[in-house]
């Protein structure tokens, strides 16, 4: 066996994850009250209602924070915008000896003899009473009430803890004063007792059993607008802020250092993105020096101060995130965007000459189904070498000022890009019926599977293009990165798992020029609510493959090449369709590094058992192996917290000197051990 391709470097494996809406607050950090600095008013005022289309009401929905409401009349709850502990504004409740004031906010999931621990930063009046309260019924016994009897006129912490003695999904927790006067209140927390370092227990063993490699964090639009300096030092004082790529409070909770403990926790390399939107290339090389800088430098220094003297470290930086984007904070041409990356990239390296720089691409593919083409020159399809070949542009102005260059992709369930039909543009293209040169179109389930996997070959396709090209790809080594990819639509179900499959195996089948790999998003390997978390199909498809296939690939042959393409070349469809020459299987092939195991990554996505047979040029396989299968009794079938898994992994011997039956709808590691 000849390997054909560089190892599968466990960064393949990585993970996206973005700050935008409650995709980090609610997921992965363990803070149970939103709004905890006050960004909003606390009032009586009904929420603004959802949209009306089902698809924007469910967005809204997940970025909607829960509110604070007064206890007691909304006059008695003063926003105090003169002397506000963070931010623009801190509550005063005004207090009287008759009746309660306060707020409180609900919606909160509590277990059964659990404990609950957090603090408050609070000053009252003299001869003011305090009490917070965690209500897990409307019973008077289903309560816990703490008296907050050290409360001074300056602001202090008091630390808080309770136990529910009940499960709910609708927990209360509030705040309410006594006596003539009034209570100020700049910061408040709630968090689980089992919390790691402020995150989620549960979510935190799941993500760390994945093995992702690394995570690129904190990236997405949302960097475009972010100021990472305002997301570090005392959380209680970091300023909440408004998110206007989100549209969401961002209460600036999980910054750098709390990034780097979440890498540190799941065992992942840290990739880091800088805002290059808004940003500066000032702001950036700074960020590099709080990260990687000694103490004797000022961001180290500022670094240690935060309680952190040791640098972290981070290798991987990424400059900007879909700069080509006209729907992006700080968007700007490629006529002028390499000049600001090669500012960013000199700023970043003369900080630390070691990290490895990654440029923000995007190839024809994207440049096409994006509608950027239309929007920049008024074309259908992105044309080489002009203003709408934007990872061309970067390569012919800014190699030498990166390592690496990103690409993102995703792909839409139910539709395909028809390059006939001019996508929406903002110069005058009149707007065709479809958004963005997008149709519904009919597909077989192979097809339907397959489908995202045709984005990663045709990146792979254009990557050999821009290689001959430019002749320096070679000689620098400069490699490709998957920083966002995903396939958009539906519920993350069998079906689902079976095209992730292929999108990581068409991507083992081009490991010398792809390196790195972040999937959108990490948390989307789980199926969670507010107190648990466990694998979906996605998560299962990620750990059985980092678990059981070994990283070098080998050539593989077949006869039974997959079928010419059905649309034509372009936007989303490439040259030659993704997969292996097994058709319908998908195949992938490769040893261990001592070269004493084959295994193979099958994946059926049929409902009907197909068989294979194993040859192996130059040795034979013993006769037993092992089989780890990944199934479901359908395409749809799907895994949630709190029911019965629907799909699950089992592992069986089977027999090399046999024909293999593969299982309908499925996804199979293969492991032999080689006979020389």
């Amino acid at each position: 066996m000849r390997a054909k391709q560089a190892p599968i470097s466990p960064n393949l494996y990585g993970m996206f994850i973005e700050h935008g809406g409650n995709l980090i607050n609610h997921g992965l950090w363990a803070e149970m009250l939103d709004d905890r600095k006050f960004f909003n008013p606390i009032d009586s005022s009904p929420d603004t209602p959802l949209p009306t289309d089902a698809q924007d009401a469910a967005r809204a929905l997940r970025m909607r924070s829960r509110r604070w409401r007064p206890v007691g009349a909304d006059r008695f709850v003063v926003m105090d915008n003169v002397s506000a502990y963070t931010g623009a504004q801190s509550p005063e409740v005004l207090t009287d000896e008759i009746e309660a004031h306060g707020f409180a906010q609900t919606g909160l999931a509590l277990e059964k003899d659990k404990a609950y621990v957090g603090h408050i930063v609070i000053r009252k009046t003299p001869g003011v009473r305090v009490q917070a309260t965690l209500s897990w019924g409307d019973g008077s016994g289903q309560k816990q009430t703490v008296e907050l009897g050290r409360v001074q006129a300056a602001y202090a912490s008091i630390p808080l803890q309770f136990t529910s003695q009940d499960d709910t999904e609708h927990g209360t927790f509030s705040l309410t004063g006594l006596g003539s006067g009034s209570f100020h209140v700049g910061a408040v927390s709630l968090m689980p007792v089992d919390n790691l370092e402020g995150f989620r227990k549960d979510t935190i063993a799941r993500l760390r059993d994945l093995h992702s490699g690394m995570w690129r964090l904190p990236g997405g639009n949302y960097i475009s607008a972010y100021e990472w300096r305002g997301a570090v030092g005392d959380r209680d004082h970091r300023a909440p802020n408004w998110d206007p790529v989100w549209g969401a409070v961002q209460p600036n909770d999980v910054g750098m250092d709390e990034l780097m403990t979440l890498c540190r926790l799941i065992g992942v390399e840290p990739y880091i993105t800088v805002n290059a939107g808004f940003g500066d290339a000032t702001s950036a090389s700074d960020q590099v020096e709080y990260m990687n800088g000694s103490v004797a430098t000022p961001m180290g220094s500022l670094r240690a101060k935060n309680g952190h003297p040791e640098p972290y470290g981070v290798k991987l930086w990424n400059v900007g995130n879909e700069p080509y984007g006209w729907w992006q904070f700080g968007h700007m041409s490629i006529q002028y965007y390499p000049f600001k990356h090669n500012l960013f990239a000199a700023a970043m390296r003369k900080v630390d000459p070691s990290i490895t720089v990654i440029a923000s691409g995007a190839m024809l593919d994207e440049m096409t189904v994006l509608g950027n083409a239309a929007y920049t020159a008024g074309v259908t399809m992105a044309i080489p070498g002009t203003e709408t070949d934007w990872t061309g542009g970067m390569l012919a102005s800014s190699m030498g000022n990166f390592d690496g260059i990103s690409e993102h992709w995703y792909a839409r369930m139910g539709t395909r890009f028809d390059i006939t039909i001019a996508p929406y543009a903002r110069n005058g293209i009149s707007t065709p019926p479809h958004r963005w040169g997008y149709v519904p179109v009919e597909e077989t389930q192979v097809e339907w599977i397959r489908h995202p996997s045709n984005r990663v070959r045709e990146k792979a396709e254009e990557w050999d293009d821009y290689k001959i090209r430019f002749p320096e790809i070679a000689k620098k080594n400069l490699f490709l990165s998957m920083d966002e990819w995903a396939y958009t639509g539906g519920p993350s179900n069998l079906k689902l798992a079976l095209a992730y499959a292929e999108v990581l195996q068409e991507m083992f089948r081009h490991t010398s020029d792809m390196k790195m790999s972040a999937f959108t998003m990490g948390l989307s390997t789980l199926d969670y609510n507010n107190t648990r978390a466990e694998y979906n199909a996605n998560g299962l498809m990620f750990k059985l493959y980092r678990d059981h296939l070994a990283n070098i690939p080998v050539e593989l042959d077949g006869n039974s090449p997959q079928p010419a393409p059905k649309w034509p070349i372009g936007g989303e469809q490439p040259k030659v369709n993704a997969g292996s020459p097994t058709y319908p299987l998908d195949v992938i092939a490769t040893t261990t590094e001592d070269g004493k195991f084959l295994t193979l990554g099958v994946v059926n996505p049929t409902n009907s058992t197909q068989s294979l047979v194993p040859l192996v040029r130059g040795g034979t396989l013993s006769t037993d192996g092992t089989v780890w299968t990944l199934t479901g009794q359908t395409v749809t079938a799907v895994n949630s917290v709190g029911k019965p898994a629907e799909v699950t992994v089992t592992e069986q011997v089977v027999n090399a000197k046999e024909d293999i039956s593969v299982a309908p709808i499925s996804i199979n590691v293969y492991r032999f051990a080689i006979k020389q």
